[in-house]
């Protein structure tokens, strides 16, 4: 549907675009990431006509848009700007209706009615129909353009920023709205800030900088790409979200380095907070045993942590269990996370000089002075119950052992 092939352009000395390649076919949700002033915002306007490029070419069902009339390029593409704000006092409703300006003749005052009040509806605007537009507000104004956009029946939609200015009920209200139209046949290209939104809803992200797509793929593949960190400037980790199974991505820069090694024993949401939390206060962290595939063994993976991982829904084997002590007896503080891990309880261990002080995170347990945890040397440490408690709390240990 969208095919842009070799486009450079430029804005006096400032090269924006550079022999860019990039197609969007039709089903499908393409999202374009990028730093400020990548040129993304550019490139959909190249692709909608507004700008023209130097060189290169953009078509349209194998149609260049150079060779097509404003009005014919608007039947095809719908645009929703980053930059919503109208000159004068229109009504919602007057707003969504010049969306149907491409299909009609100057002459042309024919009552188009169902367009418009399936966009209103379907972008959940019709409530404020006969207001004005400078009387809503910046986010119900975003859903108006989308509207706008919708009223024109085209193939395709460029969106520049479709979310930026919604809370995150209509983010997610929008781009399920867009997923439907992508279902229904049309082509979605759209610049995305949000890394973890583009990864749940888009099929593909491609990464623009310096003029040109460094990575094109789908979501799990092109955020593990070494081009991302380039891009942005800063080292990340992708992990799985545990409730949309979708890649999550995690900026880490700004860690760092703090002595002393902690070990992590146990599985869940817990313990991967607890994992993470340790990891970004600088610490050499360690976890296990845990099942092969889990959240946490897939986090440890993104982080570059050490973990002993063991076949799920069955008790680890002695290599699996020898190996996690091995780590254990080389931590400067073992943190058990309340539930076990893998079918091996450390907890339950008696306390041993090969085995380090021991703090247990137990975040669900209630407010008691009755559950100490056991440090190595046979004291007692209290129970930490809440994830702003547990670095000072392994901090404290380290210093004590010193």
């Amino acid at each position: 549907m969208i095919t842009v092939e070799n486009l450079s352009l430029s804005f006096g000395d400032v090269q924006v675009l550079d022999g860019l390649d990039l197609a969007v076919e039709r089903g499908e949700f393409v999202a374009v990431v990028g730093p400020n002033g990548a040129g993304k915002s550019t490139l959909l306007r190249t692709i909608n006509g507004t700008l023209d490029p130097d060189s290169g070419t953009v078509t349209l069902d194998d149609t260049p848009v150079g060779e097509q009339s404003v009005r014919a390029v608007s039947r095809q593409v719908g645009t929703v700007p980053q930059d919503t704000s109208m000159g004068f006092a229109f009504t919602v409703e007057q707003i969504v209706e010049m969306g149907r300006t491409p299909h009609r003749s100057r002459l042309d005052w024919t009552d188009e009615g169902d367009p418009i009040d399936r966009a209103l509806e379907r972008t959940e605007t019709a409530a404020f129909r006969d207001r004005q537009i400078d009387e809503i507000s910046g986010g119900q104004r975003q859903r108006v353009i989308l509207a706008r956009a919708l009223a024109q029946e085209p193939d395709a939609l460029v969106l520049d920023e479709p979310t930026a200015s919604l809370d995150i009920n209509h983010q997610i209200r929008v781009l399920e709205l867009i997923t439907e139209l992508v279902a229904d046949g049309k082509a979605v290209l759209a610049a995305i800030h949000d890394l973890d939104l583009a990864a749940r809803y888009c099929d593909r992200i491609a990464v623009l900088a310096d003029g040109q797509i460094r990575a094109n793929g789908p979501p799990e593949t092109v955020l593990d790409d070494p081009a991302l960190e380039r891009t942005f400037g800063t080292e990340t980790a992708v992990t799985e979200n545990p409730v949309t199974g979708t890649p999550t991505v995690t900026a880490l820069e700004g860690r760092t380095s703090r002595e002393g090694r902690v070990h992590v024993s146990g599985d869940g949401e817990s313990a991967v907070a607890a994992t993470r939390r340790l990891w970004r206060a600088g610490f050499t962290v360690s976890v296990g045993p845990v099942p092969e595939g889990s959240v946490l063994a897939r986090t440890a993976a993104a982080f570059g942590i050490e973990a002993v991982t063991a076949p799920p829904f069955r008790p680890p084997d002695g290599t699996v269990v020898s190996e996690a002590e091995e780590l254990v007896a080389g931590s400067d503080v073992l943190v058990v996370v309340e539930g076990g891990s893998a079918g091996v309880d450390i907890e339950a261990s008696e306390p041993t000089e090969a085995y380090p002080p021991r703090i247990r995170f137990a975040p669900s347990a209630a407010q008691s002075s009755e559950s100490p945890a056991i440090a190595g040397d046979g004291g007692q440490m209290g129970t930490v119950r809440s994830l702003p408690e547990l670095v000072p709390a392994v901090g404290e240990c380290l210093d004590a052992g010193r």
